[in-house]
């Protein structure tokens, strides 16, 4: 079965943040369980270059928009390298082929007589690069997400109709109950599709905002920066040459809680506009807070920098991070302490398991996994083991990785417990014990490198590490101790 999943294209006006990182990595973690069962897999990723926000960040950087684009654009692709998640393809909006692929979505939609130019006034939030009703702001009247109040402006744009499409997508999620995952943002979603939808403003001025795609036929005007964004989906399997409609028909595109609206409402009836289906799943996840439970600040100092924690702790380490801890439905808590406890925890299980499992194969066989007879109760546990590894296909959406990373755990402790039981040391000075010896030593050996296959596609070069050190009968150092 071919597949496309997605991250969403990530904003570079500042530098990654773990955020970033953690959706990247749980893209890849799907593209590689889901290649695991043979199927053709696209995964893709970028930054999304224009817009007010590049517009000023180039500015306040003192770089042209081309240098400062091309800046920071190369740090999410260094991210994504150190992650072990390069994509398939990496698209930039700067690129002209994906300018392309919009003047062909504006051009058919303004033969089709599908959008509207009128003067709008309205409270705009910088921010978002969106215009805000009453109801999207808290209190004290500002953005919820930006924490700042929106101002008021008037200009003429252009404007593709939504509430038109409202009744079918309220059908539509209705009829493809999958479509949002989890459960609680799919009502997220209905809560917002609960009153009528205003047009959707997908232009702005090139008076204000000059960093943009410049409208095929009308000079004076820019395409907005989400309109312009959420096509790289559809350029992206056009670049790449692929079978547009076969990938489609099972893409996911996996993004964080403060994109629903464009992903989940202008998405679906853009792309119903244009005479394509929705991407048959949204996956969606929360934030990670820092230390003290609050979003992460550097001037609280509770930032968790991405490239700093893969050096401090390893890549493979940060990936069963993401895969282990992250809560799916809410948000998630990020914090050094939690890294280094959770590293200390992989290491004192998995890989704790690992080198006594090597160590005393070494000791009493050569390195090598011995062929022996085995009891019933050691079959139950070989094929206990064998079973993690057929997870693995099982994998459909991000708590099933979640599910796959608990029972590695779990069963890396219950091995070591198996260890602590069998006593092979005691067993390696009793001649009459040398064949009980080997059927532990057998289910050692196997039931490692089943672990090791069950943990590929979240920890990638530790599993690689693990069974080719069989091969050379070379052992590894997979989590080496750090002070913290």
């Amino acid at each position: 079965m071919k597949k496309y999943i997605t991250t969403p294209i990530y904003y570079p006006n500042g530098d990654p943040h773990i955020g970033h990182a953690y959706t990247t990595v749980m893209c890849d973690i799907l593209r590689r369980a889901w290649k695991a069962r043979n199927d053709e897999v696209i995964f893709t990723t970028g930054t999304d270059e224009h817009g007010q926000k590049m517009q000023e960040a180039a500015e306040a950087a003192g770089l042209s928009f081309e240098e400062f684009a091309d800046r920071q654009s190369a740090r999410f692709r260094e991210l994504a390298d150190l992650l072990n998640a390069s994509p398939d393809f990496f698209i930039r909006t700067s690129m002209e082929e994906h300018k392309k692929v919009v003047h062909e979505w504006l051009s058919s939609a303004h033969e089709k007589g599908i959008l509207v130019k009128k003067k709008y006034k309205g409270l705009y939030c910088v921010g978002c690069e969106q215009f805000k009703k009453e109801s999207d702001l808290d209190q004290r009247g500002f953005c919820t997400d930006h924490q700042k109040a929106p101002v008021e402006m008037e200009e003429e744009n252009y404007f593709l109709p939504l509430e038109p499409h409202r009744q079918w997508l309220l059908k539509y999620i209705e009829d493809n109950p999958e479509w949002i995952q989890p459960e609680s943002y799919k009502t997220e979603v209905l809560n917002m599709l609960a009153e009528p939808l205003e047009d959707l403003s997908i232009s702005r001025p090139k008076s204000r905002v000059s960093c943009g795609v410049e409208f095929p036929f009308d000079s004076e005007q820019v395409v907005y920066v989400w309109y312009d964004a959420l096509i790289n989906y559809v350029t992206s399997l056009k670049i790449l040459g692929a079978d547009f409609d076969s990938y489609w028909a099972n893409s996911v595109h996996v993004i964080g809680k403060d994109i629903i609206k464009p992903h989940c409402i202008f998405w679906p009836i853009m792309l119903r506009s244009f005479g394509l289906p929705p991407a048959s799943r949204t996956f969606i996840h929360g934030f990670f807070l820092g230390e003290g439970h609050v979003k992460m600040s550097k001037s609280i100092g509770n930032v968790i920098d991405p490239f700093e924690t893969i050096a401090e702790f390893g890549t493979d380490a940060l990936r069963f991070y993401f895969a282990h801890n992250a809560a799916i439905a809410k948000d998630s808590l990020i914090t050094k302490d939690l890294l280094a406890s959770s590293y200390s925890v992989l290491a004192n299980n998995f890989g704790n398991l690992y080198l006594r499992t090597f160590k005393m194969l070494e000791k009493y066989n050569n390195a090598e996994i011995p062929d022996a007879p085995q009891s019933e109760e050691n079959k139950k546990i070989l094929l206990g083991l064998h079973r993690i590894v057929g997870r693995v296909g099982d994998i459909r959406d991000l708590s099933d990785i979640q599910t796959l990373a608990t029972d590695i755990l779990r069963l890396s402790s219950e091995m070591n417990g198996y260890i602590d039981a069998a006593k092979p040391w005691a067993l390696a000075k009793d001649e009459t014990k040398l064949d009980e010896l080997m059927q532990v030593l057998n289910v050692l050996g196997q039931g490692i490198k089943y672990l090791a296959e069950a943990a590929r596609p979240i920890m990638p070069d530790t599993a690689e590490k693990i069974i080719k050190s069989f091969e050379t009968k070379e052992p590894v150092v997979l989590f080496p101790k750090r002070e913290y």
